[in-house]
């Protein structure tokens, strides 16, 4: 049964999600942080208050993407996490609780299958205050060809015509997806050799948003002087599986007035997260 196209401006229910202290130090790890990163690895360093990386908003916020039920049942072996962003409208705290709403703001026929973006806002439910807008988008195969609105096109923060200002590179564990998966994300296709096959894979693929997490810690520590109240936003769209093992390279360019534009690389040179955008106070 196809999927339902008719369901744009379709809200999800309320989705509250909670976490601790040890949800946001997982999630550090399940991206690639340790010894050199104690602030968000430990709680019990001496003078070293625990903090959490502002990408873990793709995790507590996930709750926006309930509003994809709208659009009815699908084959989940056929999904593939397209884009990702956020904005962080205050640091996030070590532990505490959010109600998440999302909205699906557009349905995209690209041919060989469906584009399903949501957006919503994530409250604090301590001070009733928006902590969070997180955006995605979910590439569908084998749901597309209605002849539908093809959606936007072009080349979106494209990498500037130059040697990048900086890059930072990160060796990715091979048992690294084991680690991310417990944040939630328990999808076998990053765990399960038979069920990467079903997918067309030879072999479990990393989370996208743990590339994500490996490409944020980057640009944190780069560009905000490791300060996660200075993060303010970061978005960008999965153009390539990344395996377990692999060296991820992220290459930035600063434009000024706290803009960066952004890229990640695989081990081979190609490009794995692109039209990446980041905002920070400069």
């Amino acid at each position: 049964m196809p999927i339902n196209h008719d369901v744009v401006g379709a809200e999800g229910a309320p989705i509250v999600h909670s976490w601790t202290s040890k949800d946001a130090l997982l999630y550090a790890v399940g991206v690639g942080a340790g010894i050199d990163e104690l602030a968000f690895t430990t709680e019990n360093s001496h003078d070293v208050p625990q903090r959490v990386l502002p990408t873990m908003a793709a995790v507590i916020g996930a709750g926006v993407s309930g509003a994809i039920s709208a659009i009815g049942s699908f084959d989940f072996a056929m999904l593939v996490h397209g884009e990702q962003s956020f904005v962080q409208h205050r640091e996030i705290p070590v532990e505490g609780s959010l109600t998440a709403t999302g909205k699906i703001v557009g349905i995209y026929d690209k041919g060989s299958g469906a584009v399903v973006a949501v957006e919503g806002e994530c409250v604090d439910n301590a001070t009733g205050e928006t902590l969070l807008t997180v955006g995605s988008a979910i590439f569908i195969r084998g749901e597309g060809g209605w002849g539908g609105d093809r959606g936007p096109s072009g080349d979106r923060n494209a990498a500037p015509d130059r040697a990048a200002d900086a890059s930072v590179s990160y060796r990715v564990r091979p048992d690294q997806a084991l680690t991310y998966r417990l944040s939630g994300d328990r999808n076998p296709l990053h765990s399960d050799p038979w069920f990467a096959a079903l997918a067309g894979f030879d072999r479990p693929i990393l989370h996208g948003l743990c590339t994500y997490g490996f490409t944020g810690r980057a640009l944190l520590h780069t560009m905000c002087d490791s300060d996660p109240a200075k993060f303010r936003s970061m978005e960008g769209r999965f153009a390539s599986p990344v395996f377990p093992g692999e060296e991820l390279t992220i290459e930035m360019w600063n434009e000024g007035a706290g803009e960066c534009i952004f890229q990640t690389r695989g081990e081979d040179g190609r490009v794995v997260l692109v039209g990446g955008r980041h905002t920070f106070d400069a």
